[in-house]
């Protein structure tokens, strides 16, 4: 059984830096998989945040993020981690971790696995 879990999510002020983390359990390894971070804000379709592919470790995010977020892999861990920085009002969401095989992708639909979320509240 294949579980991912967020955590690190809470209430900062406008500027402040968070990092979250998704914790994968039920595999021995993530090769040839694609992990990815979404959010959904109150009221908005789930907005594609990053991916890391495991094997390679390459990287894409969302224009919104772009420059401030930054994700990372604990081959040890089988966890993966999203770095926030300079968080703006505009970044409170629920945010969550995605497992798919194989190719990277930016739909949300794509992904076979996911996390219960964890909420970021970034205040003005």
């Amino acid at each position: 059984q294949v579980q991912l879990v967020e955590s690190g999510g809470r209430l900062v002020q406008a500027g402040d830096s968070l990092r979250l983390s998704c914790a994968v359990s039920g595999r021995t390894t993530l090769s040839r998989h694609t992990l990815a971070w979404f959010r959904q804000a109150p009221g908005k379709d789930r907005e594609y945040v990053g991916h890391i592919t495991w094997d390679a470790g390459s990287t894409d995010y969302g224009d919104s993020v772009k420059g401030r977020f930054t994700i990372s892999r604990d081959s040890a861990k089988l966890s993966v981690n999203l770095q926030m920085n300079s968080l703006e009002p505009e970044d409170t969401a629920v945010y969550y971790c995605g497992l798919k095989k194989f190719f990277p992708s930016r739909r949300s639909n794509d992904y076979d696995y996911w996390g219960q979320g964890t909420q970021v509240t970034v205040s003005s």
